[in-house]
């Protein structure tokens, strides 16, 4: 089960596609999607103990590794990287496939459904050097020449070059953010929807309508500064006392950015859907005889509570407890361990006060839980908006009997190098083990849905 090299695997998409794909071959996930890098975990473990700028330079170095060459990303041919990723999948009939926006708990529901995901949205990792991350002008037009080339060569993609100095600062000194999308389904995903859906199946798309300002550099060609976390994109081009304050703690020549004119907003680089697929969507399904249906929501944390509400119900009409609530953390995530330890999962897409601010309001909404389990993603930055690990502490108070971390150290937070080999040891740890239950219906995902649209207003599933 291996990730084709010219997309990043320390990202979003790619690591949910692993997780997925892992899961419906019966198998957990291992430390950043590969089993060969448990290896590196007693490294991992000296790395925690050094300073913290050195865990700063180990996590640039690490990170940015993945950076490929312009002229492999410039001669890349997109359709082979996507019948790679269709290709970690059981080849054997599905009642549905999933495709579109990246999030933690759309891969909760296809793995209780037992359907596989194919992501609209890949990262593009290229090797970046003379770039400062506090110089966003000169990161726009950096690779024009690459971009327009690998465009040109791949006429189903739209290129959104994300630039956040905020969260990505360490790896935005090694590598550059190309977060493509399609605009057309293509031959590989064609070809794996016709060899895998059951007659008559389901497409479900997924469409997150999260979109951010953007500055068009060419034809399907976009520059993003900024990304969804901890701070609005106002503040990104603004400025303000957290921004100055953030740049002046890492020593930068700024105490703001300035970045290019936006002229539009876009879908959302790394959590966006680009709705021209849709179209195509639409036409494959009428020739094929398949049905399409739209799970659609706002923002990328949406989707969460309904989904950890979904396997409460779930667990109890299985007569387990569901009094153990999960908090995944990005691309922390395992759903083969969290059915077989019978948590309720609840995706976060970063360590930030909003998602954190989230979490609570769900908690508020319902039913408590006697036992909260908690994972952070570790970005190595102090960033804008990062919620501390008192106000993590805090939340985990919240459980009825008992809180706690999940594989990472509050006291090296948001910089804990070991938290990538930890946090599967981390849900290890919790006693109780559940066989790995048969798939949910669609339908009875369908009918959940249904009976409790007010609970959820940002979140609209359409059927056909």
């Amino acid at each position: 089960m291996k990730l084709p090299r010219e997309i990043a695997g320390f990202d979003s998409a790619s690591a949910m596609v692993v997780a997925l794909a892992r899961f419906l071959h019966g198998r957990d996930t291992p430390p950043l999607g590969k089993p060969a890098l448990r290896v590196l975990r007693p490294a991992a473990m000296v790395a925690a103990r050094l300073p913290l700028r050195t865990r700063e330079w180990i996590y640039s170095v690490f990170s940015g590794a993945e950076g490929r060459p312009e002229p492999d990303i410039a001669r890349i041919d997109i359709d082979a990287v996507a019948g790679s990723i269709a290709g970690l999948y059981p080849r054997r009939r599905y009642p549905a496939v999933v495709i579109g926006s990246s999030d933690g708990a759309l891969i909760h529901l296809c793995a209780a459904l037992g359907v596989p995901w194919l992501p609209q949205t890949l990262l593009l990792p290229v090797r970046q050097r003379g770039v400062p991350p506090d110089d966003p002008v000169l990161a726009a037009h950096a690779f024009d020449t690459t971009a327009r080339a690998m465009l040109d060569r791949n006429p189903d993609l739209v290129l959104h070059h994300m630039h956040d100095p905020s969260q990505d600062r360490l790896t935005l000194r090694r590598m550059a953010y190309f977060r493509v999308k399609r605009i057309r389904l293509g031959r590989a995903y064609e070809k794996f929807l016709a060899e895998v859906l059951e007659p008559g199946g389901v497409i479900l798309t997924a469409e997150c309508g999260q979109r951010w300002p953007t500055s068009r550099i060419g034809e399907r060609h976009l520059f993003q500064f900024g990304a969804v976390g901890g701070m609005s994109p106002q503040e990104y081009r603004d400025g303000g006392p957290r921004v100055a304050g953030y740049l002046h703690r890492y020593g930068a020549p700024v105490s703001k950015w300035q970045a290019p004119p936006a002229d539009a907003e876009s879908p959302e680089a790394e959590w966006g859907f680009e709705p021209a697929l849709h179209d195509d969507l639409a036409a494959f399904a009428d020739r094929h005889g398949y049905r399409l249906s739209r799970l659609v929501f706002d923002e990328p944390e949406n989707l969460s509570p309904l989904i950890a509400d979904l396997y409460r119900w779930w667990y109890r009409q299985r007569d387990l407890p569901g009094d153990r609530l999960l908090i995944d953390s990005f691309m922390l995530l395992d759903p083969w361990w969290t059915l077989r330890t019978g948590a309720v999962p609840y995706w976060t897409a970063f360590p930030v006060q909003p998602s954190l601010d989230a979490v609570h309001r769900y908690l508020d909404s319902g039913e408590q839980y006697d036992y909260l389990h908690l994972g952070l993603f570790c970005h190595g930055v102090d960033s804008v908006g990062i919620a501390s690990a008192d106000q993590w502490r805090e939340l985990l108070r919240r459980a009825r009997i008992a809180g706690v971390f999940a594989g990472v150290s509050p006291n090296r937070y948001p910089n804990d190098p070991q938290v990538f080999f930890s946090y599967q040891r981390g849900i290890r740890a919790i006693p109780h083990r559940h066989p790995i239950p048969k798939p949910l219906p669609l339908a009875a995902f369908e009918m959940f849905v249904r009976n409790a649209p007010s609970r959820y207003p940002r979140v609209q599933l359409h059927t056909t």
